[in-house]
């Protein structure tokens, strides 16, 4: 088994550089084992200015400038793609059309669908290139018959399979991930990066939206969408205080909620339900969040579709833990029952269902059932 798409000759691999410490270790590495590796990166913003500042994003010049040198360092060629437009319709517009519909969605997970393994492989195959070549910690394991799996890093704390199970077969056939069998900590990467002498061997990671500048996602929302006032109310119905946008909340949020009456029980309440039509958002108990089921809409098999019910662990979010599920698919949905309840879910969401290691596949949440009813 093999982590590369083959390794019994020297492949042309296009290294998506970000401009971050993990991308340039993964594309230095790629370099070292023998392959043709030229590196890339993806001007993601008409207005890179306008995209986060200070070694926080992954698409600005500072970013675009950092994965130049690293590139020079590296001793491979370097090139600026322009994938604005595909980045604007394909992440940032899903991104405010998802929230405008009450629904929570992954821009990452939506990134490396559409743009990193979809329009920059596309044009990366059209132009003789073997495989992408990205820092993402996760594993891509081809057995002896040409079949992939995609599988979690080794290193489970920095696993990033999570953001990768839109990741389809033939996808999978061109991906490469350097960084994914490596169990050392980020500082030993760091240290990697620094005997290879690559400048970004010290820059902060990035954890927020790359298209959001001051990380205001409330703010970014409504200037896009406006503000609407709506009212907030409790299961029965009854208001309890006002909001300036639905889309400003999530399903599970507790802080920010601005209601002056307090509960009856004196506990915290959170959001259970988002109505765009009416511009409603529902709280109430942390006991009504509890999720024993749902559908899950669009699923992307990594590999052969499962056939029939199955016994899988699954997760929710990014960084999210592993619960144990059942699921089956029916009339092209995804159906999937806790073996017991979990907090937290929301419409919007991807749900990635894992063997073991494995990631079977990936689908986007368009309902749940809850434990408790609201009304």
């Amino acid at each position: 088994m093999t982590d590369t798409p083959q390794r019994t000759r020297p492949l042309r691999v296009l290294a998506a550089m970000s401009g971050g410490v993990d991308s340039a270790v993964a594309a230095a590495r790629a370099a070292e084992a023998g392959h043709d590796v030229t590196g890339v990166h993806l001007a993601l913003s008409a207005n890179p200015q306008s995209f986060r500042t200070g070694a926080r994003g992954c698409c600005t010049i500072e970013d675009s400038r950092d994965a130049r040198r690293a590139a020079d360092v590296i001793g491979i060629p370097f090139y600026v793609w322009d994938l604005a437009d595909r980045f604007r319709e394909d992440v940032v517009e899903d991104f405010v059309a998802e929230y405008e519909a009450g629904r929570t969605p992954n821009p990452c997970l939506r990134c490396n669908e559409k743009i990193k393994f979809a329009a920059l492989l596309d044009k990366a195959l059209a132009l003789g290139f073997d495989a992408v070549c990205t820092g993402h910690y996760a594993q891509v394991i081809t057995h002896e018959d040409g079949s992939r799996e995609l599988h979690r890093a080794s290193d489970m704390a920095k696993d990033q399979s999570y953001v990768l199970g839109v990741l389809d077969e033939r996808q999978l056939a061109h991906a490469m991930f350097p960084l994914g069998d490596t169990v050392t900590t980020k500082e030993e990467i760091r240290a990697e990066a620094e005997r290879r002498g690559l400048a970004v061997a010290k820059k902060p990671d990035s954890h927020d939206i790359c298209f959001i500048a001051d990380g205001d996602t409330q703010g970014f929302l409504a200037k896009r969408l406006g503000t609407t006032e709506g009212d907030i109310v409790d299961e029965s119905g009854a208001k309890l205080g006002t909001h300036e946008g639905a889309y400003g909340f999530t399903i599970g949020q507790r802080k920010g909620l601005r209601i002056g009456t307090p509960a009856a029980d004196g506990k915290p309440r959170y959001v259970l339900d988002i109505s765009p039509v009416n511009n409603t958002v529902t709280v109430g108990p942390a006991a009504a969040l509890d999720v024993t089921a749902l559908t899950a809409i669009k699923p992307r098999w990594c590999g052969t579709a499962p056939a029939g019910p199955g016994t899988y662990t699954a997760q929710l979010r990014a960084h999210g833990g592993e619960t144990e599920v059942t699921a089956e698919t029916a009339d092209g949905e995804l159906r999937v029952t806790f073996t017991e309840p979990v907090r937290g879910v929301a419409p919007g969401q991807a749900i990635v269902l894992y063997d073991g290691t494995r990631v079977v596949g990936s689908a986007t949440i368009a309902s749940t059932t809850r434990a408790t009813a609201t009304v």
